[in-house]
């Protein structure tokens, strides 16, 4: 009996160790995180990531979208769940829509169907066939409305699902504790 007591004893207290790692592991992710962010926007000063914008990030999608650190977290959370295509895609689209030159149109509408819309694409997105079968079509005489639906598809699936996921990931809300200890602190 003493036996049992010891080893349950032993199992309560690595357990308990295990939580206080998790613990001061969330609290490192926090800080490393926002050093990796600010190593990769180093070359504009004027500007750092801050807790009222990140607390900002959870209001939409849109608002998470438009800053450039909130768009560089929400990109490594979906790579962390290995589900990063809908917002490759989407933001490929976004760049798709500024080209002007009909050739390089032409040879991106291409590239982007083959990557990202194509049935077994490398990146295949989440449509429908009928979308699927629209985009398939306009890609042979390409404009660049050409992936819209498309991309309001994906753009839904990431409001709906993977935004969701990340206001409630260890990433987000381990940004969100560290700023504010760092604000505490002043």
């Amino acid at each position: 009996m003493p036996s049992l007591i010891i080893t349950e004893t032993l199992t309560q207290t690595q357990h308990f160790n295990m939580e206080q790692d998790d613990r001061g592991r969330n609290k490192n992710l926090g800080k490393n995180f926002i050093c990796r962010l600010q190593c990769m926007f180093s070359h504009s000063t004027s500007e750092r990531l801050s807790l009222e914008d990140t607390q900002q990030w959870s209001q939409s999608l849109e608002r998470l979208l438009e800053s450039k650190y909130g768009l560089a977290t929400f990109r490594t959370f979906l790579k962390s769940e290995f589900s990063d295509e809908n917002i490759e895609f989407w933001l490929t689209c976004e760049e798709y829509k500024k080209i002007k030159s009909s050739f390089r149109m032409s040879s991106k509408a291409k590239k982007i169907y083959e990557q990202f819309i194509k049935a077994e694409a490398p990146k295949e997105i989440n449509i429908d066939y009928y979308t699927r079968e629209q985009i398939k079509s306009a890609v042979k005489t390409p404009n660049l409305q050409c992936f819209d639906d498309a991309q309001k598809i994906a753009y839904g699936l990431m409001e709906r699902d993977s935004y969701p996921r990340f206001l409630r990931s260890d990433i987000y809300r381990s940004l969100l504790e560290s700023l504010a200890a760092d604000a505490v602190k002043g």
